[in-house]
């Protein structure tokens, strides 16, 4: 369906075009970027008109011609001119190009710069990165089903080979941690983070293999898919994700847990100490359940690395 759009839209006509993110504009770019880099060199006038959108994209998408001409104290004409210098074709394909830049919602695009905190301050952050992470450790562990974490420790412990999923920035980092949790334990392991090679990995698995599948989100459509071929193929999945999702419903085990990610988007994200928290809880239920086999592993590398430089017993093993 087209969208309508004119200097007269309604409010749900704007509503729609908002909520609608299947139907993008027939050119797609990041307006906004654009919009900042171009703005030093526009003409005063279009430059007012900047500041409006940038002020406020939301209302900007809402606004009629009109509005946005009387709030940048310019001519409607203008509007139309700033439109054009940005490339698009008029005011009705800039706020259709503007509204897709919604997707990723105001708190992206709207920066709060903080207030200058006196020399012998605090970090503005510190005390609420802490108190969000502990909490965010808090309600993992309160989600968390101890029953569940042991039987994906006794599958894994027990499988030939161990495939380890993760897609994006934060999985692949995830997964990569992972391998080098279990293989210390003597688990034959390795992380996947190409989707193509996550699929041909996925096609040679059989009943003594296991995937463990790391996502936040639970529908990462290249893990799911590469998840149900290893199933096809009496693979044991194991999924580390959020409750009620795609992956979580086709794993044959799910660590799930939901937690509220930080206002600040300049933090590390709380689903990162969930995660981090879920899997060290598995590591350490795969190391107990291979118990001497583990330890002696663990002492062949404790003992190489003590062998090569003086330190400490209980240094970390390798981190």
């Amino acid at each position: 369906m087209d969208y309508k759009l004119t200097d007269q839209t309604t409010n749900q006509d704007h509503a729609d075009i908002i909520t609608k993110p299947g139907n993008p504009p027939a050119r797609f770019d990041d307006i906004i970027s654009r919009l900042r880099d171009l703005q030093p060199d526009m003409k005063p006038a279009e430059q007012r008109v900047a500041a409006v959108v940038l002020a406020d994209v939301e209302s900007a998408v809402r606004a009629s011609n009109a509005t946005l001409a009387a709030k940048a104290n310019v001519s409607e004409p203008t509007v139309t001119r700033f439109c054009r210098t940005l490339g698009c074709d008029g005011v009705r394909d800039f706020k259709l190009r503007l509204a897709q830049s919604l997707v990723v919602g105001n708190v992206f695009l709207n920066f709060r710069d903080p207030q200058p905190a006196p020399e012998n301050a605090s970090l503005p952050f510190w005390n609420d990165m802490v108190q969000n992470a502990t909490e965010a450790l808090r309600i993992t562990e309160r989600q968390l089903d101890q029953e569940v974490i042991k039987a994906a420790a006794v599958t894994i412990a027990a499988a030939k080979r161990v495939y380890i999923f993760g897609v994006g920035g934060g999985s692949t980092a995830l997964a990569l941690d992972t391998q080098y949790r279990l293989f210390r334990y003597g688990v034959s392991v390795t992380a996947y983070t190409d989707i193509y090679l996550m699929r041909m990995v996925a096609s040679t698995l059989g009943p003594e293999d296991v995937v463990l599948a790391i996502s936040a989100t639970g529908r990462t459509p290249e893990v799911v898919d590469a998840v149900g071929i290893a199933r096809q193929y009496h693979a044991q999945v194991i999924a580390i994700t959020r409750p009620e999702t795609e992956l979580a419903a086709a794993a044959n085990l799910a660590m799930t847990f939901d937690v509220p990610e930080f206002e600040d988007i300049l933090t590390p994200t709380a689903s990162r100490f969930a995660f981090m928290l879920a899997l060290d809880l598995l590591a350490a239920g795969v190391g107990y359940q291979l118990a001497s086999s583990a330890q002696e592993n663990l002492r062949r590398i404790k003992y190489t690395l003590m062998n090569r430089r003086d330190g400490d017993v209980l240094e970390p093993l390798g981190d």
